[in-house]
Order: C-alpha cells, then sequence, then structure tokens
C-alpha cells in the first residue's frame, strides 16, 4: 500500500472519532491493561535481578508479564513453580 494511502485512512479514522467521540469505557480498558502489563514486565524483570543468583530465570514477553500484572505476587509465584517443577 502506498504511504500517502494509509496516511489517509489513518487521517479519516482520526477524523471521524474527533467527530463522532470515541467511547471511553474501552479506552480505560486499554489503559488499565497497559497499566498490568507494564507492572508485569517489571515485576519479571526484578525477580530476573534478584534471582539470577539463585537461577531463577523467567522470560519476559507478553503471556508471562500478563500473567504476572494481572494476578500479581500469587502469579508470580505460580511462574516460578512452574519453572522449577515442571520445566526445570
Amino acid at each position: 500500500m502506498e504511504p500517502i494511502t494509509v496516511i489517509a485512512i489513518l487521517g479519516t479514522i482520526i477524523f471521524v472519532l474527533l467527530l463522532v467521540g470515541a467511547p471511553m469505557r474501552p479506552l480505560r480498558w486499554l489503559g488499565f491493561g497497559i497499566t498490568r502489563f507494564c507492572i508485569g514486565a517489571l515485576l519479571l524483570f526484578l525477580l530476573n535481578a534478584i534471582g539470577n543468583s539463585y537461577d531463577v530465570h523467567i522470560p519476559i514477553n507478553a503471556f508471562t508479564a500478563l500473567i504476572s500484572g494481572i494476578a500479581g505476587l500469587p502469579g508470580l509465584a505460580s511462574l516460578v513453580a512452574i519453572e522449577f517443577f515442571i520445566l526445570g
């Protein structure tokens, strides 16, 4: 697709959203999900930084970041348990 076509399509979508107004509820859920994803990635990073001396390494990807972000510390503990008992 030509770059001018892509820019025109995106411009049209933005113009329509400005006229009609984007629904706020899906945007709130999207913001909530992105925040949880970032918190999960940060938890995994801290776990990998501290757990390096204990041979604990959980890969940081979208699935593990969402698990640890949504479930919190119990989700992080379950990922460590899966690493030790199933994969290790």
